[in-house]
């Protein structure tokens, strides 16, 4: 799996969400409406949900190993500092 594209769509300073977030995955798929969490802990990647009959949570689509969690969440982190950083040198 390639990740060959990933844009940071919002970016938000309140609360615990901070950024929302789009990747395209080996040039084919696109994923989009990936949420950057602020944890007690550490930032987290949310992948893409919606709420079922009974009101649970459940993901559109989500890795289905450890490594590919791993991947995608430190590409992810990896382009939101980058991301911060620039806009830091345009203010």
């Amino acid at each position: 799996m390639e990740i060959n594209d990933i844009r940071i769509r919002k970016v938000l300073q309140d609360g615990r969400l901070r950024a929302v977030v789009s990747l395209t995955i080996d040039n084919s798929v696109a994923v989009h409406d990936i949420k950057l969490v602020q944890g007690d802990d550490r930032m987290f990647v949310a992948m893409p949900s919606r709420r079922d009959e009974a009101g649970m949570f459940r993901d559109i689509i989500h890795p289905i190993n450890p490594e590919a969690r791993s991947m995608l969440e430190s590409s992810i982190l990896r382009a939101y500092d980058d991301y911060m950083g620039s806009e830091q040198l345009r203010h």
